[in-house]
C-alpha cells in the first residue's frame, strides 16, 4: 500500500457524511469535506446557546482560542496575534483602513492575487489609489522588481504565500519583508493557499513583523466564517473602519470624546456580533487533526505525493498542449496543494467532468485539480482517466 492511500484510508472512514471514498472530490484546494466530528460541534453550539443564552460567548470565545492556538503552532509563532473574523476581506477592509493612504497611496501587488484582493485594489484605484501589479514572472527577478517599486510614497506590499492560480509557491517573502523593514513598510501576505500545505516557521522566516491573511475554508477544513488577520504584538494599528468587537473589554468604560481605544490583544481588528457556531466546528475539526496526527509535515507530504501521482498520470495521456497542458514544470518542492492545468476549453472541461462526477474547478484558462488528505491513488487515477474522456469528447 502506497503512502497517500496508508492516510487516505485511516481518514475516509471519519468523512462519511461527504462519502469521500466513493466521490472524486478535487476541489481540496476550494472546500474540502469536513470529518464527521464538524457536525457534533454545531449541535454543541445549539445546546450551548439554549442553556447558557447570552452567557454563550464565553465558550464561544474559548473555541475560538483553540484556532488561534492551532495556527500559532502550524507558523511556529507563539507571540503573535490572530484576529478571528467572517471572511478575509473583512479583515483586509480593517487593515487597509489603518494605513495612511492620503499622503502614501500607492500599494504594491503581483498579477497573482486572488479576486477578493485584486477586486478591492482596483476599485479603489479608481478612487485615486495607486495599484502598482508586478507580474510573478520570470521568478528569478521577481523580488528585486517588487523592491524597486518601493519608495516613501508606498503605504504597503500586499502579496501571496502560495498563489491561486498556478500553485507556485513564492519564495521571495523573507528578502521582500527585510527590503519592506528597511523602508518601514508594512507586509501583507495571503497564505490561503499556503496553511496546512506548506510548513512556515514565521520566526526562522524573518516575518515576525508581517501581517498574514489566513482563511479556514479550504485545507483547514474548517469550512466558513474561520478567517484570521495574523500581525505581531506590537502592532499598535488603529483601524478607521472598526467595530465595537475591537474594544470589547472596556464596553463598560463612560462614553467621551478621547480617541477612540482598541483593546491590546488579538481583536485589534474585529467587527461586531458574529455566529460563532462555526468555531465550534472547527475546534471539532482541529481536535480530530490532533488525534489524527495530522501535522504540517505530514500534511505536505500527502499533498506532494498526490499532486506529484497527478502530474504523473496527467503526463501519461499525451494530450495536445494547445487543448489542456501543466500549468508550469517546476519541482514539486514549489507547488502547494494542487494541480494547475492550462487550457482554452477550461470550463468547457470543467463542467464535462462534472457530468462525469468529477469535482474541480476553472478560472479563466486555469483548471485545477486539488486533492485533499482522504484521497486515494484510485481516485486520482479515476479523475485523471475521466479527464482524458472528457478531452478526446472535445476533440
Amino acid at each position: 500500500m502506497s503512502d497517500i492511500d496508508a492516510l487516505a484510508n485511516k481518514l475516509i472512514p471519519h468523512y462519511s457524511r461527504f462519502n469521500v471514498g466513493d466521490r472524486l472530490l478535487f476541489t481540496g484546494h476550494s472546500h474540502q469535506a469536513w470529518p464527521d466530528v464538524a457536525r457534533e460541534g454545531q449541535t454543541e453550539y445549539f445546546d450551548v446557546c439554549a442553556r447558557d443564552v447570552d452567557n454563550k460567548w464565553e465558550t464561544a470565545f474559548e473555541k475560538t482560542e483553540i484556532l488561534r492556538d492551532y495556527l500559532r503552532d502550524f507558523y511556529d509563532d507563539p507571540d503573535g496575534f490572530y484576529c478571528r473574523e467572517e471572511s478575509t476581506h473583512i479583515l483586509f477592509v480593517s487593515w487597509m483602513s489603518s494605513l495612511d493612504l492620503k499622503n502614501k497611496p500607492k500599494i504594491i501587488s503581483t498579477d497573482g492575487e486572488f479576486h477578493s484582493l485584486f477586486r478591492q485594489l482596483h476599485r479603489l484605484e479608481e478612487e485615486g489609489l495607486e495599484f502598482v501589479q508586478v507580474p510573478v514572472q520570470p521568478d528569478d527577478t521577481f523580488a528585486e522588481r517588487i523592491i524597486g517599486e518601493m519608495d516613501d510614497r508606498t503605504s504597503a506590499v500586499m502579496l501571496s504565500r502560495v498563489y491561486f492560480e498556478t500553485s507556485l509557491i513564492n519564495t521571495h517573502l523573507t528578502e521582500i519583508a527585510a527590503a519592506a523593514r528597511e523602508k518601514g513598510i508594512p507586509v501583507l501576505i495571503d497564505d490561503y493557499h499556503g496553511t496546512n500545505v506548506v510548513p512556515l516557521s514565521i520566526r526562522e522566516a524573518g516575518l515576525e513583523d508581517c501581517f498574514i491573511l489566513i482563511g479556514g475554508y479550504k485545507y483547514l477544513q474548517w469550512g466558513e466564517s474561520n478567517c484570521f488577520l495574523r500581525f505581531p504584538k506590537d502592532c499598535d494599528y488603529r483601524p478607521a473602519i472598526t467595530g465595537w468587537f475591537a474594544a470589547f473589554s472596556s464596553l463598560d468604560n463612560p462614553r467621551n470624546d478621547d480617541p477612540v481605544v482598541y483593546d491590546d490583544g488579538d481583536q485589534r481588528f474585529a467587527s461586531g456580533t458574529y455566529d460563532p457556531s462555526s468555531q465550534f466546528r472547527a475546534a471539532k475539526v482541529v481536535e480530530f487533526f490532533r488525534e489524527m496526527e495530522l501535522t504540517p509535515q505530514v500534511l505536505r507530504e500527502q499533498y506532494k505525493a498526490q499532486v506529484a501521482l497527478l502530474r504523473e498520470e496527467f503526463t501519461s495521456k499525451d494530450f495536445s498542449p494547445s487543448l489542456i497542458r501543466l500549468t508550469h514544470e517546476e519541482p514539486l518542492d514549489l507547488n502547494g496543494g494542487f494541480l494547475s492545468l492550462t487550457s482554452p476549453k477550461a470550463r468547457e472541461i470543467r463542467a464535462a467532468l462534472m457530468e462525469n462526477g468529477v469535482f474541480t474547478d476553472a478560472r479563466g484558462e486555469i483548471l485545477r485539480f486539488g486533492p485533499a488528505p482522504y484521497i486515494t491513488t484510485d481516485q486520482i487515477r479515476m479523475a485523471m482517466h475521466k479527464l482524458e474522456h472528457v478531452i478526446r469528447n472535445l476533440d
